[in-house]
């Protein structure tokens, strides 16, 4: 398989060639991905769809340059794809919330919604330590369970036993508001 094919040689992709591509590109498409958004998840995903769409493309595709620039540079569109997205939906809630706040029962909303995050943050507080923190991580930071699992040194299931605590504690502390 040439790695650098002219447009008179294109490059022809059957199973064992996409295997190889993959496994010597995709970790490069992956730091890619990650070094721009820093989500670890959105960059999984973002190589998965590259190498998605270059398998479903292979019989059209002409890949002029080589393969590994051409999945570098399909990488740094998925970033600006995402990145444009992210910063859309960023847009449409802030103005959904705007308009929401505009409706005559904002304040009562207002309200009601401090009063049962205040609740959730005292019962969060009683949980024991290490569920207390392994939930704080997942929820308020955003990080996922291996991260987590890596950061306090125990395994993912731990992680997740930890957070199904804290959340079938919360649950049933908060049947109230579940009407």
């Amino acid at each position: 398989m040439p790695e650098h094919p002219t447009t008179t040689d294109p490059l022809r992709i059957d199973a064992s060639s996409f295997k190889q591509i993959y496994l010597a590109h995709w970790e490069k498409v992956y730091a890619v991905c990650y070094n721009n958004i820093r989500e670890s998840e959105a960059a999984k995903g973002m190589v998965q769809e590259i190498f998605k769409s270059l398998w479903e493309r292979k019989d059209d595709l002409e890949i002029t340059t080589s393969v590994e620039r051409y999945l570098l540079r399909s990488a740094k569109f998925k970033v600006f794809e995402f990145l444009r997205n992210s910063q859309s939906r960023k847009v449409h809630t802030e103005h959904a919330l705007a308009n929401y706040c505009n409706a005559a029962h904002c304040t009562e909303n207002e309200v009601m919604f401090n009063s049962l995050k205040s609740k959730v943050d005292n019962l969060v507080d009683t949980l024991p330590c290490q569920c207390r923190n392994v939930y704080k991580m997942s929820r308020e930071q955003g990080l996922t369970n291996k991260e987590i699992a890596s950061a306090l040194l125990i395994s993912e299931r731990a992680v997740e036993y930890h957070i199904t605590r804290a959340l079938t504690t919360l649950r049933n502390n908060l049947s109230e508001y579940n009407q």
